[in-house]
């Protein structure tokens, strides 16, 4: 079983990116669940999701994670808010949204594997907003082939109606500039 954990703020689509990667699991025939951890916080204020797939068997457990195999950070200050690495598995993989180079992300952080994307720029550029949700999916999906890309069409389309093509086009574009090592 892959767990994962999102940090962003109110606002970002962490929650909503833990259900469309959900979605598309299940639609390839895997076991997923997501869900949210947060009380009464506003647009803006940190905001964690939990999402967990599994290859063959059912998911049985309903508590957070808190032991991730991977973590997505949809918003880099973050990182300088506690320590959102500090349960990361030592095998595991940091997802990152920064405007950063790779290397010096990777020198700054306690971590293994790490990939990382502009993902703000990117959804500036595609979407003309600040939402990073679609985009770090396809970080997280070049990260860990988790899904395939395909499989989040239909929960897109879904989800965003006539915008999904700009949702869908920023993903693809994480995917193929997100740096792994």
């Amino acid at each position: 079983m892959i767990e994962i954990c999102i940090y962003g703020r109110g606002g970002q689509g962490g929650v909503t990116l833990a259900e469309l990667v959900a979605h598309a699991a299940i639609a390839e025939g895997k076991h997923a669940q997501s869900m949210p951890s947060f009380g009464p916080e506003r647009r803006g204020a940190p905001v964690l999701a939990f999402l967990r797939v599994n290859e063959t068997e059912r998911i049985k457990i309903r508590a957070e994670v808190t032991a991730p195999d991977v973590l997505v950070v949809l918003d880099p200050g973050l990182l300088k808010v506690g320590e959102v690495v500090s349960g990361l598995k030592k095998d595991g993989i940091a997802v990152v949204n920064t405007k950063k180079p790779h290397e010096v992300m990777k020198s700054e952080m306690a971590v293994d594997k790490i990939a990382t994307v502009d993902a703000m720029g990117i959804a500036r550029e595609v979407l003309g907003l600040p939402i990073v949700n679609t985009t770090m999916i396809g970080a997280l999906l070049k990260a860990t082939g988790l899904v395939t890309l395909e499989s989040l069409t239909e929960p897109m389309e879904e989800r965003f109606g006539k915008v999904a093509a700009k949702n869908i086009k920023t993903m693809r574009k994480a995917y193929d500039e997100t740096v792994v090592s």
